[in-house]
C-alpha cells in the first residue's frame, strides 16, 4: 500500500462538497486476461461501469496508467466483456491521453449518462507495469501535486554524455513544473542505492564531490526536495520518505548542492573489457523465457538441477534480490501466475521472504516444496530496471499495418559524418536476425524475419547500407551481430530487402527428456515393412543398396513428446496452401525440417542420423483445463497449443534413427527441435535434448537424458541432407 500511495500520479483524488473523494478502479468481466477488460470505477461507495459513446485509444491510455500499466494497446465497445452492474458513471469521456485521471478529461458529469450496460466499454493495456506497482488489480491511492513521476542522472561531464549507459551525474526529479534537484543535506548511501536501482544499476559507490561542488555554484539550481530517508530496498525514490521544498526554493538548501550519485553497471552494461571479466553473471540463478535482457522466469540451480520458484508471498522485495543479483537494477514487477511461461522439472523454493537486503535469493527465508505445494502454472518472474542504452533510436520499422510489423531500416553514419536510414539486405535474413530487432524496439519476440518486403514499400528509402547481418539471437542491438564491411546483395532491390513480424508472445518448445530414455530400444524391421518409410527417406543411405524385399534395418526407436510451455501457440510457418500431402502415410506435412535425431561419437562426430522432416503438428493431450485445438486429420489446422504437447509414438513410422551402420561402442544420442528456427519460441536454448548410450552390437543401454542448455546451431552452420520424417 505504501508503494501504490507514493506512485499515485495516476490515480484521482475528485473534490466534492463534502470534501475529497478517492476512486479505485478495476478490471472486470468475463472471459479475459488479467490486463483487459470491462473498465469500473468505484466513486461515492458504489462500482459502476463507462459508456463507450466517444470512448477512444485515448481515453483507454489514461485509464490503464491508472490501473498502474504503462498504456493501452486497444478498447472495446458494446459490452464485450459481459454486462456490468449497477451506475454507469461516466458518458462521452474525452481524454487527450496525457491526463493523469479520467475524472479531468471531458464528459457528461457523474453518473449523467443516457446508456444502457449494453454499451459498457473495455480496455486492453500493454502487459507493463508502471514503475513500483504490484500486480493488483485495484488501485486505490489519491493524487499530491507533490509526488515524483521520473528520475534521471543529468551527467555533467563532456566525455559522460556521450556513453551508454550514463552511471554518474546529477540526481534530477520531475514534477508538473519541470526538472529539479534534490538537497543532498543528509543524503545517505541507502538513497544512492535506491537512485541506482531505478536506474538499472545493481550497487552504487561514492562520487568525487569536489567537480561537483564546483559546477553547482556555476548554476541555478532549483531543490524540489530537501530530505530524502530511504532504507535501501524501495524500487522507486518516491516510495521513500521525501520532504519537499515550499517557498523560495532557490533558498532552501543551506550549505549544500545538489545530490549526485555514482552507480556500478552489472556484466552486461560494463563499459570496459576488464571491468566486464571482472564482474561476472552468478552461476546458480538465470531468467527464462522473456523477450527483453531484465526479464523472465526466475530458476534456480540446485545440485545439478534447474528449477522454478512458486508464486506463493512472491513480492518486489524478493524480486528485486533476484534483479539485482543478476547485475540489473531493482524490480518493476513481481509476476505470479507463470507470465512468463511455465517451466519444467522441479519446483525448488516456494513461499520465498526476502527483507530486500540479501545478496542473494538463497540468502531469504524460503520454505521447500511438496508435490501438493504447487504448480507450474504458478512460476514466479520478474521485470527488472535495466539501463537506458538508446538502442531504438538507430533502428526503425515502416510500412507495416501495426508497429509490431514493417521493413527494417538502420541509422547509417557516411564518412562525412552524416545520417540517413538505409535499408538491409534481405540474403540470409531469418529469426534470430528479428529477434534482435524486435528487443531493440521493445517490441517483443519476432514472429518472422522476411527476405521480401515489397508489400511493405512505403519509404522513399531505397538504398542498402548493411549486408550479411549474422546475429545469434542474443545481442541487444543489430550492430552487436556480425555484417559484411562492405555491401553484397546479389538482390538490392528494395522489395528484397529485411523485415520483421514482431509479437509480445511467443511459443517455447521442450522435449520431455524422461520418457525418451524410458522407451528406447533397438528393432530389426524387415525391409518389406519400410516401402513407405524409403520413399520418405527415413533410411540410412545405404538402404538404397540393400536386397529389397529381403533383409532389415536396425532401428534405433524412442518416443518424443513435445511440450509447448510458452505463451503462445506453436504454429508452422507455412500456410495450408503449401502443405504437402503424402499419400503413402495420408496425410499433409506443415514444416520441412521440425526435429533432428542424431547418434553421434563422443567427439561430436555424427555417425547415425534421423529427421522429423515434415510433420502433422498436433496436440495429443493437454494439461487440466486446457483445450486441444489442432488435429491433423481432414486437412485440420496444426500446431501445438499451449499447455498442450504432441506425442509421438516409438511405434510410428519414421519415429527412429537407421544404425545398420553402426559399430559398437559409446555415444550420445541428440534430438534438436526447431533446429533452423523456423518457428520463432520465446527460448531457444532448451531445444535441445542429450543422452549417453552404449551398443554392444545387441542391446543399447540409454542414461542421463537431459535438456542441453548450450545454444544450438541452426541450419546456417549446419547443412544437413534433406531428409523427410513421416508419421
Amino acid at each position: 500500500k505504501l508503494i501504490s500511495q507514493a506512485l499515485c500520479s495516476f490515480c484521482s483524488l475528485v473534490y466534492t462538497a463534502e470534501g475529497p473523494e478517492t476512486l479505485k478502479f478495476r478490471l472486470s468481466g468475463f472471459p479475459r486476461k488479467h490486463n483487459e477488460g470491462r473498465i469500473e470505477v468505484f466513486y461515492k461507495g458504489e462500482w459502476g461501469t463507462i459508456c463507450d459513446d466517444d470512448f477512444s485509444l485515448a481515453n483507454a491510455h489514461v485509464l490503464c496508467r491508472q490501473l498502474g500499466f504503462v498504456s493501452a494497446t486497444g478498447w472495446t465497445h458494446s459490452a464485450k466483456y459481459g454486462k456490468g452492474t449497477g451506475k454507469i458513471w461516466l458518458d462521452n469521456v474525452q481524454c487527450s491521453g496525457s491526463e493523469r485521471s479520467v475524472s479531468v478529461c471531458k464528459s457528461r458529469g457523474w453518473g449523467n449518462s443516457d446508456c444502457t450496460h449494453d454499451e459498457d466499454a473495455g480496455v486492453i493495456c500493454k502487459d507493463e507495469r508502471l514503475l513500483g506497482y504490484v500486480d493488483s488489480n485495484v488501485i486505490e491511492v489519491q493524487v499530491d501535486e507533490n509526488k515524483v513521476e521520473e528520475v534521471r542522472l543529468r551527467p555533467v561531464f563532456t566525455i559522460a554524455t556521450k556513453r551508454m549507459p550514463v552511471t554518474e551525474g546529477v540526481v534530477e526529479v520531475k514534477n508538473k513544473d519541470g526538472w529539479a534537484q534534490i538537497c543532498d543535506n543528509g543524503w545517505t548511501p541507502k538513497n544512492s542505492h535506491v537512485v541506482c536501482g531505478m536506474m538499472g544499476f545493481p550497487h552504487e559507490k561514492k562520487v568525487n564531490k569536489n567537480f561537483y561542488k564546483l559546477y553547482a555554484e556555476r548554476q541555478k539550481n532549483h531543490f524540489l526536495v530537501h530530505s530524502v530517508a530511504c532504507s535501501g530496498t524501495e524500487v522507486h525514490l518516491a516510495a521513500c520518505p521525501l520532504e519537499f521544498n515550499y517557498g523560495n526554493a532557490t533558498e532552501s538548501c543551506p550549505g549544500g548542492m545538489p545530490a549526485v550519485v555514482s552507480c556500478v553497471p552489472g556484466p552486461l552494461y560494463a563499459q570496459s573489457t576488464a571491468m566486464r571479466k571482472k564482474l561476472k553473471m552468478p552461476s546458480t540463478i538465470r531468467l527464462k523465457g522473456g523477450a527483453k535482457y531484465g526479464e523472465g522466469r526466475v530458476e534456480v540451480l540446485k545440485g545439478s538441477e534447474w528449477g522454478t520458484i512458486c508464486d506463493d508471498r512472491w513480492n518486489l522485495l524478493s524480486a528485486n534480490v533476484v534483479c539485482r543479483e543478476l547485475g540489473f537494477g531493482s524490480a518493476k514487477e513481481a509476476l505470479t501466475g507463470a507470465r512468463m511461461g511455465q517451466g519444467l522439472g522441479p519446483i525448488h523454493m516456494n513461499e520465498v521472504q526476502c527483507t530486500g537486503h540479501e545478496r542473494s535469493l538463497w540468502n531469504c527465508r524460503y520454505k521447500n516444496i511438496t508435490a501438493e505445494d504447487c504448480k507450474h502454472t504458478e512460476d514466479a518472474s520478474v521485470r527488472c530496471n535495466v539501463p537506458y542504452m538508446g538502442y531504438e533510436k538507430t533502428v526503425r520499422i515502416l510500412g507495416g499495418r501495426t508497429r509490431y510489423e514493417g521493413r527494417v531500416e538502420v541509422l547509417y553514419t557516411e564518412t562525412n559524418g552524416t545520417l540517413r536510414w538505409g535499408l538491409i539486405c534481405g540474403e540470409g535474413w531469418g529469426t534470430e536476425e528479428a529477434m534482435v530487432v524486435c528487443r531493440q524496439l521493445g517490441l517483443g519476440y519476432a514472429n518472422h524475419g522476411l527476405q521480401e518486403t515489397w508489400y511493405w514499400d512505403s519509404s522513399n528509402v531505397t538504398e542498402m547500407v548493411m549486408s550479411g547481418v549474422k546475429c545469434t539471437g542474443d545481442e541487444m542491438s543489430l550492430n552487436q551481430c556480425q555484417h559484411h564491411r562492405t555491401i553484397s546483395c546479389q538482390k538490392a532491390a528494395a522489395r528484397f530487402s529485411a523485415g520483421v513480424i514482431c509479437s509480445e508472445t511467443a511459443s517455447d518448445l521442450v522435449l520431455n527428456a524422461p520418457l525418451v530414455q524410458q522407451t528406447t530400444y533397438i528393432e530389426d524391421r524387415p525391409l518389406h515393412m519400410l516401402y513407405c518409410a524409403a520413399e520418405e527417406d527415413c533410411l540410412s543411405k545405404s538402404a538404397a543398396k540393400a536386397n529389397w524385399p529381403y533383409g532389415h534395418r536396425r532401428l534405433l526407436r524412442f518416443s518424443s513428446q513435445i511440450h509447448n510451455i510458452g505463451r503462445a501457440d506453436f504454429r508452422p510457418k507455412a500456410g495450408r496452401h503449401s502443405w504437402v500431402w503424402h499419400a503413402c502415410h495420408g496425410h499433409y506435412h506443415s514444416m520441412d525440417i521440425f526435429t533432428h535425431y542424431d547418434l553421434m561419437s563422443a567427439n561430436g562426430t555424427k555417425v547415425a542420423e534421423g529427421h522429423k522432416a515434415s510433420f502433422c503438428l498436433e496436440d495429443t493431450d493437454c494439461d487440466e483445463g486446457v483445450s486441444k485445438r489442432y488435429e491433423c486429420a481432414n486437412f485440420g489446422e496444426q500446431g501445438i497449443t499451449v499447455g498442450c504437447w504432441d506425442l509421438y509414438r516409438h511405434d510410428i513410422d519414421c519415429q527412429w534413427i537407421d544404425i545398420t551402420d553402426v559399430k559398437p561402442g559409446n555415444y550420445i544420442l541428440q534430438v534438436v527441435i526447431n533446429p533452423n528456427y523456423e518457428v520463432a519460441e520465446s527460448d531457444f536454448t532448451n531445444n535441445a535434448m542429450k543422452c549417453n548410450c552404449k551398443y554392444d552390437g545387441h542391446r543399447i543401454w540409454v542414461h542421463n537424458c537431459h535438456i542441453g542448455e548450450r545454444r544450438i546451431q541452426s541450419l546456417k552452420e549446419i547443412v544437413y541432407p534433406k531428409m523427410k520424417r513421416c508419421r
